[in-house]
């Protein structure tokens, strides 16, 4: 199994805390994985096996606990008494009403509780009203290219095995897969099952080819700024009628499907987020490969995506910026603080760094300001201005 440090280091931090630790994301990505990493950090530390009770509810031998009385009961009594129990449940979405069973664990004294789901309705309605201020949500992604890196032999070249993450997906499942066509089948079943599973069932869409041609136009244009009117009026020129609220509310479930992450827009002067124009990321470039081929690969866009993903998984608040009339690609910030992103596929050309730097160096601030290409020169500085080369970046 790939060590996953990041989110395992999350857990360690909230382990026996009173809150339910909620680790969401994107099917496949992982999730189980890392419920097994933690519980074999968990045994490292001493815990005796029997403290620790792990159900997966997509697993057949557990459908009989798909009931929340039912759940709660079987768990109870597993608990042994006056010790620390650690409770995994994967998959929690497939119990309806789970809330009342994880609100039942969580005031017992002895369960330190942890679950997972594929969606973000866990976090809104009727759980968040129930638990509010007493979860801690983790964010989980596919692989990023330096976990992926770490599955191959140290010599493996760097920009081949970017090209592999990128057409074979960060799925951690591709990697067993030698085959084109594997790697293939298996991301349609990913896709398939976000799309019918988790977007047409739950949200209740009644027409799922307009909603693959919405998923079809926001993989198409990652990277360009983009609106529900925009979406609309485009789709409705091609001849695929179709209304604003309506894509408004698709774009919405593909978010809550994890398939697809906003940036919003950011006025690096105001300090305020803006309201108009958003730019859209696939949560995988091997999806966007599988629904699209590889005719509409714009390099540049993909490696903003590869950036602004891997952003996200180091901590950041992502946005779009605004710095007068000029687009800075990302404005990242956490509690340290503001850095500014520009990414490129190349800057050998000089009009092409002039281009690149200008946003930049219209930002009169002294945070860190990074220029990521995939040129491979050394490290050069612009006045402050670091340029990089983006693999470099991803792997340190």
């Amino acid at each position: 199994m790939i060590d996953r440090k990041e989110y395992l280091e999350n857990l360690i931090n909230f382990k026996e805390k009173k809150v339910i630790k909620v680790i969401t994301g994107i099917r496949r990505c992982g999730k189980s994985t890392m419920f097994e990493l933690y519980q074999d950090y968990l045994v490292s530390q001493g815990i005796e096996k029997e403290r620790i009770v792990s159900i997966n509810l997509e697993d057949g031998n557990y459908r009989m606990l798909r009931d929340p009385q039912r759940l709660y009961d079987y768990i109870e009594n597993l608990l042994i008494t006056g010790r620390m129990n650690y409770v995994f449940l994967d998959e929690i979405q497939q119990v309806p009403d789970f809330q009342r069973a994880v609100d039942w664990l969580y005031v017992k004294k002895n369960v330190d509780l942890y679950i997972t789901g594929s969606n973000a309705f866990l976090l809104s309605g009727e759980l968040a009203t129930l638990l509010s201020g007493r979860y801690v949500e983790i964010k989980m992604l596919p692989l990023s290219f330096k976990e992926y890196v770490s599955a191959f032999p140290e010599n493996q070249n760097v920009a081949a095995l970017y090209m592999n993450y990128l057409t074979n997906s960060s799925f951690p499942g591709t990697l067993e897969l030698n085959r084109k066509k594997d790697v293939r089948a298996y991301l349609e079943g990913i896709y398939n099952t976000i799309l019918l599973k988790d977007v047409v069932t739950r949200k209740r869409i009644a027409d799922p080819a307009l909603l693959e041609s919405v998923v079809e136009f926001v993989f198409d244009n990652i990277g360009n700024l983009c609106s529900s009117t925009k979406v609309a009026n485009t789709m409705t020129s091609a001849g695929r009628r179709i209304s604003v609220p309506t894509v408004e509310g698709y774009l919405a479930a593909l978010r809550d499907s994890f398939i697809v992450y906003k940036a919003d827009r950011y006025d690096v002067k105001g300090k305020q987020r803006l309201t108009t124009g958003a730019k859209y990321y696939v949560t995988d470039i091997g999806l966007r490969y599988y629904l699209l081929g590889t005719k509409q690969a714009d390099m540049g866009h993909i490696l903003e995506n590869v950036v602004y993903l891997e952003l996200l998984r180091r901590g950041y608040e992502v946005h779009v910026g605004k710095a007068g009339d000029a687009e800075v690609d990302f404005i990242a910030i956490n509690d340290e603080g503001e850095e500014y992103y520009q990414v490129s596929r190349t800057v050998m050309e000089e009009k092409t760094l002039r281009r690149e730097l200008a946003p930049l160096e219209s930002i009169h601030d002294h945070n860190p300001k990074y220029l990521l290409t995939m040129d491979f020169v050394p490290m050069v500085s612009h006045n402050g201005i670091k340029q990089m080369n983006a693999l470099d970046w991803l792997l340190k």
